[in-house]
Parts: structure tokens; C-alpha cells; sequence
């Protein structure tokens, strides 16, 4: 459900407390967000009219209403992320601080910004803030992208690199075409669903925009929610999302995600460690390293890279 209404007021009517399992709020920054174009020279010739931007002098309060309420409606367990430029960063850790939320990262977002200064370092990143409610699991897969023995091109292991703090994640440009002032990128947006839900939870957004949360989030199997206080915003991407076939982006991924280390956490069978060690024993007859057949034997079976290590340890051990 998606509503054209204030998300500060509104949500206590359209939201039961405890409802949601993921929220990514990317709120107007307080900067003069509907001016930029003045300042930057940009042609927003195909922006949609009416972004609602809040006075600096209104953020601190303006923060505290709406992380309010984000952490009632957020289950016990249930994981929210904010996307927030430097500037009005204290009035948000201030609200988070309140709240009760318990701070899991503080994400830096590096972005090609493109805009040259001469009297002032560039400013290329925003903060993505991770937070939890607790009192209940958190979602998060760890391999929602590779598996715990895949290579990264730098030789590094990938799983490592792509879970590290900093992101680098270009914004997406989209010349000739309607859209909101400010939107999220798909790339960085497929990232927070993947590792912080599962399909068919519910993703809410209480500063719609653009619907690209929404729209990832449809797209990937998720159910979706949220507000948009933009009229012309709120009708013209309401009848995008409906464009959207549910799960559709998940075929476009490397891998699923299910067919990822599947059995991760299960307790090895009697017929399944037979398997493993007669398979690992004729690989290595074939000539294939240790480490090469206990990654290779680690994708077949669905398991975690020491997991299947340990196994064939322990069977050195009995011998």
C-alpha cells in the first residue's frame, strides 16, 4: 500500500505497530534540495515538479517525528537504514538516540558526485546509517551476493570485500527520462534488500519519491509500502510501479540467493558425509588441490567453505 500523505502524521493510522520487517528512508536533507539546480546548473527539465524540501531550522524535529515512528512500526528484529548527507547528520543520530534502536553500522555511500570545487574538498559520499529494533532475529544473509570461497578480481575474497563499510556504488543518470529530483540507485538498493530480507517480507519507505525502493523491492519478491507527500510524484510513480512484475530482478542476479550455500547450518547426514569424503577422495586421485575440491564440493553441496574443511579434517583425524 502506498499513501499520498505525511509520513509523521499519517503512519500511526496506516501502520500497526511492529509491521515492518525492512525500511529505507532516504528523507529531503535540509540543504535547499529544491534549489540545487540554481546552484549546480543542472536541466531538470524532466524532473517532476513539487519536491517538498524542510527548513534547516525544522530537521532536528522533523527527524525526531518520523524515526519515531519508523522504530514503532519496525518488528523486534526488523532492520531500518538511512541515507543522510553531513549536514543535518547530528539531528538524525540525536532522533536514533531516543529511539532505542541499537546501531548495527555506520555505512559510507561513495558516489561520483561531479561537481567541481575549488575552496573545499569535493564532497563524493552520504552516510547510510544501519539500525536495528531490538528483541527479536535480524535478517541478514550473509552470502546474499557470493559465496564464502568466491575470488574478487583484486584476488581477495569477495564476500569480504562486499560487506565492508564503504560502498563504492555509482549513481545511475537517466537523461530524457520523468523522475524525481533525488533517487537511490538500483545497485545500492538490490544490496540492503538482499542482505536485510527475505522474499515476500514487507519493505517500507516513508519518502517514496521516486518509488525506487519500492520498485527494487516489488522487483526482488519483496512486499512493498510507504508515503509520498509529492502529489505529482505520488500519481506519476504509482502507475510506474504497477509496470513491475513481482520478482522479476531475481533472474537477473548472478546466482539466486537460494541456491547459495542452501544447506549452510544444517547438521551434515550420514548419506551426505559419505558423499562429500568419496567425492573429495576421488577429486583429489584426479589430481585437483585440496582447497580447489573443498570449494568445489562446497558450491555442489550447498555448504560454507570450513564447513566442509572441518568435515574432511575430521575424517583425516580417524584414520
Amino acid at each position: 500500500m502506498f499513501w499520498n500523505e505525511d509520513c509523521t502524521t499519517a503512519a500511526k493510522k496506516c501502520l500497526p505497530d511492529n509491521s515492518v520487517d525492512l525500511m529505507i528512508c532516504d528523507p529531503p536533507y535540509g540543504i535547499n534540495g529544491d534549489k540545487l539546480d540554481k546552484h549546480y546548473n543542472r536541466n531538470e527539465s524532466n524532473v517532476i515538479d513539487g519536491y517538498i524540501e524542510i527548513p534547516q531550522a525544522e530537521y532536528a524535529l522533523f527527524s525526531q517525528k518520523w524515526i519515531t515512528e519508523a522504530a514503532r512500526v519496525l518488528r523486534p528484529g526488523g532492520s531500518l537504514y538511512i541515507v543522510s548527507g553531513y549536514t543535518n547528520l547530528r539531528d538524525i543520530l540525536n532522533a536514533l538516540a531516543e529511539t532505542g534502536l541499537q546501531e548495527v553500522n555506520h555505512i559510507i555511500w561513495k558516489y561520483n558526485f561531479g561537481v567541481f570545487t575549488s575552496r573545499k574538498y569535493v564532497s563524493s559520499h552520504y552516510h547510510i546509517l544501519y539500525y536495528v529494533k531490538k528483541g527479536g532475529e535480524r535478517t541478514f544473509n550473509t552470502f546474499a551476493f557470493f559465496s564464502d570461497s568466491e575470488t574478487a578480481a583484486n584476488g581477495g575474497k569477495a564476500n569480504y570485500q562486499d560487506r565492508e563499510d564503504v560502498w563504492i556504488i555509482n549513481r545511475e543518470y537517466q537523461p530524457r527520462r520523468i523522475k524525481n529530483k533525488n533517487q537511490l540507485p538500483t545497485a545500492l538498493l538490490q544490496k540492503i534488500i538482499l542482505y536485510s530480507s527475505n522474499e515476500n517480507d514487507l519493505v517500507c519507505d516513508f519518502f517514496l519519491g521516486s518509488f525506487s525502493t519500492a520498485k527494487v523491492a516489488v522487483g526482488l519478491g519483496r512486499r512493498a509500502c510507504g508515503f509520498e507527500l509529492n502529489k505529482a510524484a505520488f500519481d506519476h510513480q504509482t502507475g510506474e510501479i504497477k509496470k513491475i512484475n513481482p520478482g522479476e530482478m531475481l533472474a537477473t542476479l548472478k546466482q539466486p540467493l537460494e541456491n547459495r550455500l542452501k544447506n549452510r547450518g544444517r547438521k551434515f547426514s550420514s548419506d551426505e558425509t559419505a558423499l562429500i569424503l568419496h567425492t573429495f577422495k576421488k577429486m583429489m586421485h584426479c589430481g585437483a588441490t585440496k582447497k580447489d575440491a573443498i570449494e568445489k564440493l562446497g558450491e555442489q553441496f550447498g555448504r560454507g567453505y570450513w564447513s566442509v574443511l572441518n568435515l574432511v579434517k575430521a575424517n583425516e583425524k580417524k584414520r
